[in-house]
């Protein structure tokens, strides 16, 4: 009788770590005063830390599992650790975004955003930015089920990465 590990216990334990990580990285950009930036930087940066922990977290696993993984474990233990990172970063967009951390953040980051868009299309009024504002806010809800959803395929990618690079069978 095979005495196999709790995923779960790896997903928490992990998804935890790659949410402090990501949290401390963002607080970070915070404190620069980075924050409002939305570069490619930063969100390679960020993949990168959950990739790196998924990793971890695998191989962790198959250590304590005497060697062997199986690439459905490695799937299941990187969507876990995608998805608890991703409620950490997002409590930490809502927390910012709902005025609590810096009052004013979104009124500051819509001025930087209309800004960008001006710029690169110069011939938008004032209006059809008001219009696509006025959109956007009905739609703002729609972050957190977006930010789940593309943290757990991206732990699925990680998880089938790393599984197929450490997979072992047990033998029958």
């Amino acid at each position: 009788m095979e005495n196999k590990p709790k995923l779960s216990k790896y997903s928490i334990k992990f998804g935890l770590i790659a949410g402090i990580i990501g949290l401390v990285f963002g607080l970070m950009l915070f404190f620069q005063g980075l924050h409002y930036e939305q570069s490619a930087v930063t969100t390679v940066i960020n993949i990168s830390i959950l990739f790196a922990v998924v990793a971890f977290c695998v191989n962790q696993y198959k250590k304590d599992n005497e060697g062997f993984l199986k690439l459905g474990d490695a799937l299941k233990l990187g969507t876990g650790v995608a998805l608890i990172a991703a409620v950490i970063g997002l409590v930490w967009y809502f927390l910012l975004s709902n005025d609590i951390i810096e009052p004013g953040y979104m009124d500051k980051a819509m001025d930087i955003a209309k800004e960008k868009a001006m710029e690169n299309n110069p011939q938008m009024t004032d209006e059809q930015w008001d219009q696509g504002v006025a959109m956007q806010k009905k739609f703002m809800w729609m972050a957190y089920p977006i930010g789940l959803i593309f943290n757990a395929i991206l732990g699925l990618v990680a998880g089938l990465v790393f599984g197929l690079i450490l997979r072992k069978d047990r033998p029958e």
